[in-house]
């Protein structure tokens, strides 16, 4: 197995080499065609793309030597009005040599920048036009200010499909000859809900352990409980076996090292898979977001979830009598 990042080591590195984002291409190409580049957002949520995306514009854009056009910068660590005025300008003032005639700033996470900062951006984006073109990253477009909206050409990432994520987890363990399961892909997939890059590191921690990669392997490797145990912990008790339930829970505690939110997060959603009336599974829900809140608020673990196990085995008496 490759010791490199395969996040890096697999990211597309043209345009051409995006897949499922169709229209956010063609879009892109007609920029590179025409060379010429708006001011632009790329929105949506972590792992669908979009700093990948402004990298392939750029490498389309410029050729190999892109890097020497580009300037990165992660506003959730360099998100002051001095790194506005002071790095941003710099770089933006001066003109690029070349059959392009503007540089490209790719400012990430650009909507953890203050609003003192984007002021001050909006106009270096004003007074900059000619020699650099700026592409916000942003996971929410809607903390980013108007006037820079405005200004702006808004692109719309959305998660890959499930398909192209199976795909594209296949194709990796090919190249690097790692054996996967069925159950271990939906395990996976499962857990990254959707973010690409979240589906590729879990994949590659997995690979790390040396063994055919099946769903213990995954659940044991993120510190996640199996799905399978934490909804034969809720029908033990709905059956009404309180201490069986509970002796399951201490398990999963010791197992996997859990903490009691992450075991909650795991409850709430197995909730809605439960073979019980709609109705019960909104009072359930609604009990599993009273302990939430309870255990953010630094209550003892234990006593909370063996609280929850004991509603459920209410309600499972409750179901049986069809109240």
């Amino acid at each position: 197995m490759s010791y490199e990042m395969w996040t890096e080591k697999y990211r597309p590195k043209t345009l051409d080499e995006i897949v499922d984002q169709e229209e956010i291409v063609s879009r892109l190409k007609s920029f590179v065609k025409a060379k010429n580049v708006p001011h632009c957002i790329f929105a949506g949520p972590p792992g669908t793309g979009k700093t990948t995306a402004a990298l392939c514009l750029a490498h389309d854009l410029y050729g190999e030597n892109y890097r020497e056009y580009i300037m990165e910068l992660n506003a959730s660590d360099e998100r002051g009005i001095n790194v506005v005025r002071e790095t941003v300008k710099t770089f933006a003032r001066t003109k690029p040599m070349g059959e392009v005639t503007f540089k490209l700033l790719i400012l990430d996470e650009a909507d953890n920048m203050t609003d003192d900062a984007q002021q001050a951006l909006r106009r270096t984006m004003e007074r900059y036009t000619e020699t650099a073109r700026f592409i916000l990253i942003a996971n929410y477009s809607g903390k980013i200010i108007e006037p820079i909206q405005s200004r702006c050409a808004p692109f719309r990432f959305t998660y890959l499909p499930r398909e192209a994520i199976i795909k594209r987890i296949k194709y990796i363990c090919e190249r690097e000859n790692v054996e996967i399961l069925d159950d271990g892909i939906e395990a996976i997939l499962e857990i990254s809900e959707g973010d690409l890059r979240r589906t590729v590191n879990i994949l590659q921690t997995a690979a790390s352990v040396g063994k055919p990669i099946d769903a213990e392997v995954v659940y044991s490797v993120v510190g996640r409980a199996n799905p399978h145990d934490v909804r034969e912990m809720m029908l033990s008790a709905l059956n009404g076996d309180f201490i069986s339930a509970r002796n399951k829970l201490r398990e999963l505690t010791q197992k996997y090292g859990l903490s009691g939110i992450d075991i909650i997060k795991q409850i709430h959603s197995e909730i809605f898979r439960l073979n019980i009336p709609d109705r019960w599974k909104v009072k359930l829900a609604d009990i599993a977001g009273e302990i939430d809140y309870r255990l953010i608020q630094g209550a003892s673990d234990e006593i909370q979830l063996s609280a929850l196990l004991a509603k459920l085995v209410e309600a499972g008496y409750e179901i049986k009598k069809g109240l």
